[in-house]
């Protein structure tokens, strides 16, 4: 961007223009995202794939293993902070979410059919869990059951700009009220 945004209401739609592009485009650096969710007494960070994303709604989308222990953490502690960085841009956000997760259903169905065909279907197919410790690689495969799809409801969106101009920082609501903040 060589100009740069001005208005409140403005950032936050771009925040959300870019978060449905990271959705549709796989080269988009918004969307390999950082979870940071509570292991116990700490915290716990991995990365997740952005799959989807509705505005309208405030809502992002990701797939992962039901067996993995992030979603132990998600179960006990359903609050968690999302995370993305564009150099291109000069931006941080942080979103604040609220997580729900879904085994069965249309809603984990109806994303299995359109990605069983794909090669990421392998992720979701291990016969083991994430994390178990194997003495060898095994490429055997297990059934759908594992496959989870995770609903991040947007509770709060915390955008930083890195510009040679200066820094500029804001944070919005759920409701896409926004606040210009000290960076």
């Amino acid at each position: 961007m060589n100009t740069r945004i001005q208005s409140l209401a403005l950032v936050y739609q771009a925040c959300w223009l870019e978060l449905q592009h990271a959705a549709a485009q796989r080269e988009h650096p918004f969307r390999l995202m950082g979870l940071a969710t509570v292991d116990g007494d700490g915290a716990d960070l991995r990365t997740v794939v952005l799959r989807e994303t509705w505005a309208d709604e405030r809502q992002l989308v990701f797939f992962t293993d039901a067996r993995s222990p992030k979603v132990t953490q998600m179960r006990a502690h359903p609050q968690a902070t999302l995370m993305v960085w564009c150099a291109r841009l000069g931006w941080q956000l942080r979103l604040r979410v609220a997580l729900d997760i879904e085994t069965s259903g249309l809603a984990v169905s109806s994303r299995w059919a359109r990605l069983k065909m794909t090669p990421a279907a392998f992720d979701y197919l291990s016969p083991l869990p994430p994390g178990a410790p194997v003495e060898r690689y095994q490429p055997e495969r297990a059934t759908r059951e594992s496959f989870a799809v995770v609903s991040a409801q947007v509770q709060a969106i915390d955008w930083l700009e890195l510009h040679a101009d200066g820094h500029r920082r804001a944070r919005f609501d759920a409701s896409g009220q926004g606040q210009w903040l000290v960076p």
